[in-house]
């Protein structure tokens, strides 16, 4: 085995294009509270958290926020979601690593947010209603479209910088 002894290049700094929550600080507080009232639904609904970080990491995979990558994936780590399937998350239809609740939440996300391109189609949300029950189909909704919203501003804005770990 060998081991890298080349210098590691710097990593390349993205530059932020608005500071969103200096600039419109009332709707980034609204937006703070929209998260907070989706994540208490999902709670109260019985949405396990591993389930919650999934279905935030995946949309936020999909509509290419780094911030959000970044956040939910360590999220989803704290939350038990081991590496293996963090890793298969973009290929969840052909890995068996997730459970059918997990699936249909992640079919659900995936809708929403090509939604532009095709409208929901209601198998998607009878099959998570199906896993789930209505009130844990709604949270899963609720949280969806919040972080398809914070997806928006981040990858836009780019006004949050994921943070190195190591």
């Amino acid at each position: 085995m060998t081991t890298d002894t080349a210098p590691r290049a710097p990593f390349v700094r993205v530059p932020r294009r608005l500071d969103v929550d200096h600039l419109a600080p009332s709707f980034s507080e609204a937006m703070g509270a929209l998260d907070a009232a989706a994540t208490a639904d999902a709670e109260r609904a019985g949405v396990a958290p591993a389930v919650r970080e999934l279905v935030r990491l995946r949309a936020s995979q999909l509509n290419g926020c780094s911030y959000c990558v970044d956040l939910h994936s360590q999220a989803a780590l704290d939350a038990g979601v081991d590496a293996q399937r963090l890793l298969a998350l973009p290929v969840w239809r052909e890995s068996s690593f997730f459970t059918a609740a997990e699936r249909a939440a992640l079919e659900l996300a995936e809708a929403v947010v090509r939604l532009s391109v095709a409208e929901v189609p209601a198998a998607v949300v009878d099959g998570l209603v199906a896993e789930v029950g209505e009130e844990a189909a709604a949270a899963v909704l609720a949280l969806v479209v919040t972080v398809v919203a914070w997806n928006g501003i981040g990858a836009t804005a780019r006004c949050w910088s994921p943070a190195r770990r190591r």
